[in-house]
């Protein structure tokens, strides 16, 4: 499906979008969402059941095209919380504007999920973290140049377009991750548009603005979410060396390469992470 945006009303289309997830899964609402980036598809295996709705059946969703990322969401329970991973996204690079980089966490806060779960593979600033590892998201900077707050206003009763973006990575979802994993160190992940790779001047820039991470997605999934007032967990899985600080080039398929043979790894951290989820969320249940 070719994309419809832009829209009056991007929100009235994720409701849209959410009433026909609902109608192909079975399931009138979900708890989690899950964003598969490169090299986090696997926990998929990890996860049994579920059922499949391609992208393309679903109301304002174009088909991703970029490596590595499938074209379909998938519903499944995990102990009790209603999951909804997304195989694959879009991204600005792919001719995209911000509402349909959006689209799935819009849906997904629609289909009434309160937390997402944001993956991704990132170039390090730090030459002393490990390749293949994940590095938890502490913050963001947007250097896209676009937001997908940008347009008309929301009306009530959906928050105004001036989201606070204070704690945009929820501080609680940061430390489950630590209580799992204590080794991983946290970084502030830098969004470029893409789809080049960044120059060495653009990397010293983002290091000297606090930066850590650079990457090509996340970031206006993260301006969404925290608008909805969603809970965000972010995951870089450490894939290369960002440019100029190693004499080898940038490639895209050494990227996916790396992410590919670190996948069995990863895969089974996010799924202890959706695991505890899944615990937290039942002792929260009311009895």
């Amino acid at each position: 499906m070719s994309s419809t945006f832009p829209v009056p009303d991007p929100f009235e289309l994720a409701r849209r979008a959410a009433a026909v997830l609902a109608e192909q899964t079975g399931r009138a609402q979900h708890d989690l969402f899950v964003v598969l980036g490169s090299g986090w598809a696997q926990v998929a295996e990890l996860l049994p059941g579920g059922i499949d709705v391609a992208m393309a059946q679903l109301p304002g969703f174009p088909e991703p095209s970029a490596a590595g990322h499938g074209g379909a969401f998938r519903s499944l329970d995990v102990g009790g919380l209603r999951v909804l991973l997304a195989l694959g996204r879009v991204h600005l690079y792919e001719g995209h504007d911000p509402q349909a980089v959006a689209h799935g966490v819009r849906m997904a806060w629609a289909a009434g999920c309160g937390t997402v779960i944001l993956t991704n593979a990132a170039g390090i600033l730090n030459p002393d973290w490990p390749l293949g590892r994940p590095i938890v998201i502490s913050d963001h900077i947007n250097l896209t140049g676009t937001s997908p707050l940008t347009g008309p206003n929301p009306t009530p009763p959906l928050p105004g377009r001036f989201a606070d973006m204070s704690t945009a990575y929820t501080p609680a979802l940061r430390s489950l991750v630590h209580r799992l994993e204590p080794s991983l160190p946290e970084g502030v992940y830098v969004g470029f548009r893409g789809p080049q790779f960044e120059t060495p001047a653009e990397v010293r820039m983002a290091g000297l603005l606090g930066g850590s991470l650079v990457g090509m997605s996340t970031v206006l999934e993260a301006i969404a979410a925290s608008h909805l007032r969603m809970q965000v967990l972010g995951l870089s899985l450490a894939t290369n060396l960002a440019a100029g600080l190693s004499p080898a080039p940038l490639d895209g398929d050494h990227v996916l390469a790396v992410a590919r043979e670190n996948a069995p790894w990863v895969a089974d951290l996010l799924a202890r992470i959706i695991h505890e989820l899944a615990t937290e969320h039942n002792q929260q249940a009311p009895q």
